[in-house]
């Protein structure tokens, strides 16, 4: 089973980000969105959840994935390898980067913020950019 999680990690947002600081992904129409899931499990529960658990969880919500069969989904999801966070559209489009702290666990913190600017200087925090929306 491949894994999407890093530790000691921070993901900056995008070089081609289109906002200035970060803002949540709508939550309107019909399903909600893969921003708008990854966004509202993340931050409402900072460091609680590894990058494969977010993942895989937004995934089982959007497939309908029942309980009882997730941990046979789950086995499946990850036998073919997955993009991981860097793909994320929070990066990409939002302007939230993804701190993965030494466990693998994730947090979202909004591009302008002292927190932002803080994790991007620290040298013991490995610095990796989401990927971009365009190519160069």
């Amino acid at each position: 089973m491949g894994s999407t999680n890093y530790r000691g990690t921070f993901i900056q947002v995008a070089e081609d980000c289109p906002v200035e600081a970060a803002e949540p992904p709508p939550s309107t129409g019909k399903a909600p969105t893969v921003a708008a899931l990854q966004y509202a499990l993340v931050s409402e529960h900072p460091y609680e959840y590894t990058s494969d658990d977010v993942l895989f969880e937004v995934h089982a919500t959007r497939q309908s994935i029942d309980a009882e069969e997730r941990a046979e989904a789950r086995e499946a999801f990850f036998a073919k390898d997955q993009a991981c966070l860097r793909s994320s559209p929070l990066g990409k489009r939002y302007g939230w980067g993804i701190h993965h702290d030494a466990e693998g666990r994730v947090a979202v913190v909004p591009l302008g913020s002292d927190e932002y600017r803080a994790l991007a200087a620290d040298p013991s925090v490995t610095q990796v950019k989401a990927m971009r929306s365009k190519r160069a």
